[in-house]
C-alpha cells in the first residue's frame, strides 16, 4: 500500500485564507457606461482578499484600480466607440465559457491592481498570523500582480508582453 499523495498548498500568506462574508454584498462599483461593472465580492473572493480589508478600503482601493486600467484603455475605448461598440462586451472577442476574451482580461487587469493595491498599502493583509514575513519580501508580489495587470491590459489590447527600444 503506498503513501497517500500529499499536495503542497500553493497559497500560504493570510491574502489566501478562505474568505467568509462578514457584510451583506455591497453595490458594483460602475466604471463608465462602456466598461462592466465590478462586483467587489467577486473581486474580494477572486483576489482572496481577507475580510480584514474593509469594504471601504476595498472600494478606494477598486476605484484607483479602474482609474488606472481606464487611463490604459482610454484610446483604445475611443476607437472602439468610434467602431459603434456601444460596450465593451460589444467589441468581437472569442468566447471562453460563454464570456468575451475582452471582459475576462478587463476583469484580470482590474482585480491584479486591486490587490496589489491592498497589498501595498496595507501590508499587514499579506503577512502571516505570526507577522513573521517582512514587508520588504512582498515587494515580488506587489510587482507580480502590476505585471500581471499589465498583460492582461496589453492582451486585451492586442499587443505583445514585451517593448524593445535602442539605446
Amino acid at each position: 500500500m503506498s503513501a497517500p499523495l500529499i499536495i503542497p498548498a500553493f497559497a500560504t500568506n493570510a491574502c489566501d485564507a478562505p474568505v467568509t462574508p462578514a457584510q451583506p454584498a455591497p453595490e458594483p462599483v460602475a466604471h463608465d457606461s462602456w466598461f462592466p461593472g465590478v462586483d467587489l465580492t467577486a473581486l474580494r473572493a477572486q483576489a482572496r482578499l481577507r475580510d480584514s480589508v474593509t469594504p471601504d478600503r476595498l472600494r478606494e482601493a477598486v476605484l484607483s484600480a479602474l482609474i488606472w486600467v481606464g487611463d490604459q484603455l482610454v484610446d483604445w475605448q475611443a476607437a472602439q466607440i468610434a467602431a459603434g461598440h456601444a460596450t465593451l462586451a460589444d467589441v468581437p472577442a472569442t468566447t471562453i465559457m460563454g464570456e468575451s476574451r475582452k471582459l475576462i482580461l478587463y476583469r484580470q487587469a482590474v482585480t491584479s491592481w486591486t490587490k496589489a493595491l491592498v497589498v501595498e498599502r496595507y501590508r499587514d493583509t499579506d503577512l502571516t498570523g505570526a507577522g513573521d514575513r517582512r514587508a520588504v519580501d512582498l515587494d515580488p508580489s506587489v510587482g507580480e500582480l502590476r505585471r500581471d495587470a499589465i498583460h492582461a491590459i496589453r492582451a486585451l489590447l492586442g499587443r505583445t508582453r514585451t517593448d524593445v527600444e535602442l539605446i
